[in-house]
């Protein structure tokens, strides 16, 4: 397919999405929306991939919601609900994808550039990056999944300060606060990346699904709770996939496993 928003890149096990309206910062039009749930659904059902990087052209990550749409919108407020109902699907695509998927930050992450970053289950952005919710700065309110992902991340305190007062943090503070994986100087950023993809790249497609799934599901349940269901996942991953022997068997061998 075709895509003019986005750009999609498959090479060595690893999927790649550029956002690419670099001349507004990457804002998240309902085409550019339309193209990556596209491009995610391609992507899901491709067996070779074992993790997706959602990156951004130009200058920045993402500065959030597409302004000059946002406006069209506030003027016919049918428009609003199926917008927002975009948004908070992509994101949960990228959640429900069965591997791992890392954000790769520089510029700006602002309001639903956040929420995406943060949607991905891990981040690398640059020491200089500009992260913030910010919606309250002009009278908004998040819309994809802010309110309830922030807390999950940083604590609740850190949520709030950054929910209610709009402000900025960098990408080292990022870190220091548990919004991102690690930090890195700009022109270093693809190193950093390729310490996490380097290893995906070796797993059992069918395990990393699996715990992945097992862990997103299990924190929002009591550790009773979780601890029986990654039991029953063990369990089961053992009787049904293939790659738990060939595991132990290329341990016992020395031997990398072949998955």
């Amino acid at each position: 397919m075709e895509y003019t928003n986005i750009k999609l890149e498959k090479a060595n096990r690893v999927a790649t999405i550029l956002l690419n309206r670099p001349d507004s910062l990457n804002a998240l039009s309902p085409d550019l929306l339309s193209e990556l749930s596209l491009a995610l659904t391609d992507v899901g059902g491709d067996e070779s991939i074992k993790a997706l990087v959602v990156r951004g052209e130009g200058r920045s990550f993402c500065a959030g919601a597409d302004l000059a749409y946002f406006q069209k919108a506030l003027a016919d407020p049918t428009l609003l609900p199926d917008y927002i109902t975009q948004i908070n699907d992509a994101l949960s695509q990228i959640e429900n994808l069965p591997f791992p998927t890392v954000a790769v930050v520089h510029g700006f992450a602002l309001a639903g550039g956040l929420e995406l970053m943060m949607a991905c289950d891990m981040s690398v952005v640059a020491e200089d990056a500009r992260l913030g919710d910010q919606h309250v700065n002009f009278g908004l309110v998040p819309g994809g999944g802010s309110t309830q992902r922030l807390p999950r991340r940083v604590g609740l305190q850190r949520a709030m300060e950054l929910l209610t007062t709009g402000k900025w943090i960098s990408g080292i503070e990022g870190v220091e606060w548990g919004l991102a994986l690690r930090a890195a100087p700009l022109e270093k950023l693809d190193e950093e990346l390729e310490l996490i993809l380097g290893p995906l790249r070796t797993k059992s497609r069918d395990g990393l699904a699996l715990v992945k799934s097992v862990t997103l599901r299990g924190m929002g349940l009591s550790m009773e709770d979780g601890i029986a269901l990654e039991s029953f996942a063990f369990a089961r991953f053992l009787t049904t996939s293939p790659h738990p022997a060939e595991g132990i068997k290329a341990f016992l061998e020395k031997r990398q496993p072949e998955f």
